[in-house]
């Protein structure tokens, strides 16, 4: 849908070729009201299975390709837990499931595997603390819809796992998809400038909790996690001493040293990579990274949807012995090319890379993109920096909600950054009735995930879908 053809036209400018930085706020705002004459806001809190949907398991497996094969099952293995570690392994189901239904034509930079967990608060390079999306394995330029439904259907299945009603769900979906619509506004009201320096910064997050004993308890982890420089906490727990040589402690099966580490060309290979990745970086970067030398990497099993996938730890040392830990991380196509197009970037970790840059108020200084072995492409960060990963196992109905309006703000400000923020507000409009309809979406999709997760259950049982069930970690 050619959104902007659809503008009143000028005298000077052909419709279909007015940059939309051109055409007054007001025409947007209305161009986008008009939306709901095709697309019914109702319309999308519709859910039903399409009667060409591909079978689920099917779809999870055709992404197995290219893992390791030896650490698939512990991928199952997490997902088989409940139905919504399920959901947080499956974004290409859910990716396939969006694209038969309604979207309004409108883009943005979209999170791609927007569920509430891929949301938390970090450090800046400032030191200050944010809330943000910190996830962007599949970013790419997708319908806006598409990260909200994933976010709203992501508080029902996390709010079964708590063992909260159904009501509780849908009123914390409806509390983001709210408070998306409501920011979004905001953002269309500020200049670009001001809408690219926006961010929620702790006394915002603050603002959105009442109760005095929550705010203490947040507070609490917010300065341990100050405290908890990333590197130095991280160090004693991943590193040893062996043989007068520091090394990262192997702790199979989630961190371990791969046996084509001690091949002749192996440390000459990654000084080139290590190279190579520098030069992705801004010169002053590159002044610091320089501070550091490389002494150890092993392969360290992440997130749900990532394992299998080669990810690896570096651990860099000072001169004088103080430690930097790098991830690399395999970067693949986005879950949504395939129905939203492929990337403007050959290199899948470039792609991660500039998406976050785009989304996030502030971004990791050491954030760059690599070619590694087998032409494996890969993106770097540091393990973690001051991560404040939300314990959303012990939210009740209230903490649900607020972390519901937190997560909408952050996923408005990243949209209205890298998008049209008012012809998605004209759509959405002043009323709740998107609200309401994100509410009925977010229990018929958790609904839906339920049956996948069931589907996953019974191959394991029959013996066709091996699983590693992990002890406590």
């Amino acid at each position: 849908m050619n959104v902007i053809a659809k503008l009143p036209a000028r005298a000077d400018v052909p419709e279909t070729k007015r940059p939309v930085h051109s055409v007054p706020a007001d025409d947007l705002v209305a161009a986008g009201k008009r939306l709901r004459d095709t697309v019914p806001r109702a319309s999308q809190g519709v859910w039903k299975r399409h009667k060409d949907r591909a079978d689920p398991l099917a779809l999870l497996q055709s992404s197995d390709a290219g893992r390791m094969p030896e650490l698939i099952p512990i991928r199952y293995g997490r997902m088989l837990q409940t139905p919504f570690t399920f959901f947080r392994g499956a974004a290409n189901i859910m990716a396939a499931d969006l694209a038969m239904g309604p979207a309004t034509g409108i883009q943005v930079q979209a999170c791609g595997d927007c569920h509430l967990l891929n949301f938390g608060g970090f450090a800046t390079p400032e030191r200050n603390i944010v809330f943000d999306i910190n996830d962007f394995d599949e970013t790419l330029p997708a319908p806006w819809e598409w990260d909200v439904k994933r976010l709203v259907a992501s508080f029902v299945l996390a709010a079964r796992s708590n063992g909260l009603s159904d009501s509780a769900g849908r009123d914390a979906a409806i509390a983001a998809a709210r408070s998306y619509r409501e920011r979004l506004r905001d953002v269309s009201e500020m200049s670009p400038l001001e809408a690219w320096y926006a961010k929620i910064g702790l006394e915002d997050f603050m603002g959105l909790i009442d109760d005095d004993d929550v705010k203490k308890r947040v507070l609490r982890r917010v300065e341990k996690a100050k405290d908890d420089r990333a590197s130095d906490a991280d160090y004693p727990k991943l590193a040893e001493m062996v043989g007068g040589q520091i090394l990262i402690k192997d702790q199979p099966p989630l961190i371990f040293h791969m046996d084509v580490q001690r091949e002749e060309g192996f440390r000459a290979f990654v000084d080139k990579a290590l190279a190579d990745y520098r030069e992705t970086l801004p010169d002053d970067r590159r002044a610091l990274l320089d501070r550091y030398r490389l002494v150890d990497v092993a392969i360290k099993v992440v997130g749900i949807g990532s394992v299998g996938r080669y990810c690896a730890i570096g651990l860099f040392m000072s001169s004088s012995n103080q430690p930097l830990f790098l991830q690399f991380k395999q970067a693949v196509p986005s879950v949504l090319e395939p129905h939203a197009g492929k990337s403007v970037y050959e290199h899948s970790g470039q792609r991660v890379v500039i998406g976050q840059r785009l989304m996030q108020s502030s971004s990791d200084i050491f954030l760059g993109w690599v070619t590694a072995r087998e032409g494996r492409q890969m993106y770097v960060r540091q393990l973690r920096d001051a991560k404040i990963k939300p314990l959303v196992e012990t939210f009740d109905r209230t903490m649900l909600a607020i972390y519901g309006k937190a997560c909408g703000w952050a996923l408005a400000r990243a949209h209205g950054r890298t998008g049209h923020p008012w012809l998605i507000s004209g759509y959405l409009g002043t009323s709740d009735a998107f609200d309401e309809a994100m509410g009925d979406f977010a229990i018929a999709y958790a609904d839906q995930a339920e049956r996948d997760h069931a589907a996953l259950k019974a191959a394991v049982s029959a013996g066709r879908i091996e699983v590693h069930i992990e002890e406590d970690r």
